[in-house]
């Protein structure tokens, strides 16, 4: 059977199980082979956080598992942005993947953001 890329709801009733049969067509979809979006991810993550109040360690931990379970673009990056979200008290789950794009991939990071100071420039 062919994959199936998810967006960002389906991924929603996936890691909530908050709607019996859209959260069950939502795992058959995992089953089958889903493709999730980097910026599924991010949009994930933010609304975890900020309309069902989800703590950033049980976020973490949702997302490693849907990492694991489909198939997504820049996967190591993915992987490595989750961990250091698990780890951040102030950085938001797009600030992660910026650094984990110059961790991994040793991509210059330019920004205005303070919080991403952090990050070497050259």
């Amino acid at each position: 059977m062919a994959k199936i890329l998810i967006d960002t709801n389906v991924v929603l009733r996936y890691l909530l199980r908050d709607h019996p049969k859209q959260s069950m067509q939502a795992k058959k979809a995992v089953e089958i082979g889903a493709i999730v979006l980097p910026e599924v991810l991010v949009e994930t993550a933010h609304a975890l956080k900020n309309i069902y109040r989800v703590d950033r360690q049980t976020i973490a931990a949702s997302l490693m598992t849907l990492l694991n379970e489909v198939e997504v673009e820049r996967k190591q990056i993915m992987v490595h942005a989750v961990e250091l979200y698990a780890d951040s008290q102030d950085l938001d789950f797009m600030d992660c993947i910026i650094i984990a794009y110059f961790d991994i991939e040793n991509i210059r990071v330019f920004t205005f953001d303070p919080k991403l100071n952090r990050v070497p420039k050259s």
